[in-house]
């Protein structure tokens, strides 16, 4: 019944040691988890206890961001910027493959010439068939004139008549070669037209000034259409996003005054104004009964930075960098003492 029994070697004094070490570096660490929670808590709530009429909340500075993309499929040539760079607007960020496209163009050009030759021969057929018509029309009036007296036969006069409708209708079909080649012209200018755009759209250019964030591909790779090479981020439109709670959210309109304040440079603050609040609740319960469920509803509102600061400090945009925003909910409210004073710009 015991033959399979097998008896556990018992535990040393140094492996007690070692696992009584363990349980108190564990004891420890949440002991310091929690302090740190406490005291990130409290400093939190005293940066954010103001007086009435103004609001703030935790976020992180974030701007738009742009991507780069290639409109047609095809091979990246060049590209003449790396991460971080910064960029103006217009500027050549990158370069397609273009030889497809150069020679689809010089196809459209050779057919655009031969639509133009098609047209000149066929304005010159239509000039000779104008030419018969008058002189068939001459011809037609005499023979008219001369059978009246007489002098020639009826048979004669319709000859005539027939080939004056001969040459008329030759005529007409002139003209119709002569709009059939303008119709070849444009087709062919719409092709040329085409070629160009693909090598224009082959020049990757910034539409706005900004800095490079992501270089997403390199020189070799094909892409397909909307294949993004580039990410730049929009340094003229930055701005930082908190959720307020209802009873403050209500107070807040778009273009009150702000503050922004982060936490690299503690000293000053950044001019900013509110530039949207959300209509539209967010963390909603499915259903509001009571006043305290409804106080747990939060709105988005995006406060975003003065553009004119923006302008003399936009090589110093950094994205992702946290701090504090502050909002005033009354326009006659004073900015309290522990809102750091304006940046001088």
């Amino acid at each position: 019944m015991y033959d399979d029994y097998v008896m556990l070697p018992p535990i040393s004094i140094d492996n007690k040691r070692n696992v009584m070490q363990r349980f108190r570096n564990i004891f420890l660490l949440i002991i310091l988890i929690t302090l740190a929670g406490g005291s990130y808590y409290w400093r939190t709530t005293e940066e954010l206890s103001l007086p009435e009429g103004f609001a703030a909340g935790n976020s992180r500075i974030e701007a738009t961001e742009v991507d780069i993309a290639t409109k047609t499929a095809g091979k990246v040539e060049q590209i003449f910027v790396n991460e971080g760079d910064w960029v103006t607007a217009n500027q050549l960020l990158a370069v397609m493959d273009t030889e497809q496209a150069k020679a689809s163009l010089a196809v459209a050009e050779a057919m655009l010439v031969k639509a133009k030759e098609s047209k000149k021969y066929a304005q010159a057929i239509l000039s000779q068939r104008r030419s018969e018509v008058t002189l068939a029309a001459k011809e037609f009036d005499r023979t008219q004139v001369l059978v009246k007296k007489g002098h020639l036969s009826q048979e004669v006069m319709d000859q005539k008549r027939s080939q004056k409708l001969t040459a008329q209708a030759s005529m007409q079909g002139a003209s119709v070669q002569v709009a059939e080649a303008d119709a070849q012209i444009a087709a062919a200018v719409a092709e040329v037209h085409k070629a160009q755009v693909v090598i224009d759209d082959s020049q990757l250019k910034t539409p706005r000034n900004g800095r490079v964030l992501y270089r997403l591909s390199e020189p070799g790779e094909v892409l397909a259409a909307g294949g993004k090479v580039i990410t730049l981020i929009d340094v003229s439109d930055v701005y930082m996003v908190v959720f307020l709670p209802t009873d403050l959210a209500g107070k807040t309109r778009v273009g009150a005054e702000a503050r922004i304040v982060v936490d690299a440079y503690p000293e000053f603050s950044i001019p900013a104004t509110v530039s949207f609040v959300a209509p539209q609740a967010q963390f909603t319960p499915k259903a509001v009964e009571t006043e305290e469920e409804r106080q747990k509803l939060m709105f988005r509102v995006k406060v975003k930075i003065d553009p004119t600061v923006l302008a003399q400090f936009a090589d110093r945009v950094k994205t992702g960098v946290p701090g504090l925003a502050f909002i005033t909910l009354d326009d006659n409210a004073e900015w309290p003492e522990q809102v750091p004073p304006l940046i001088q710009y």
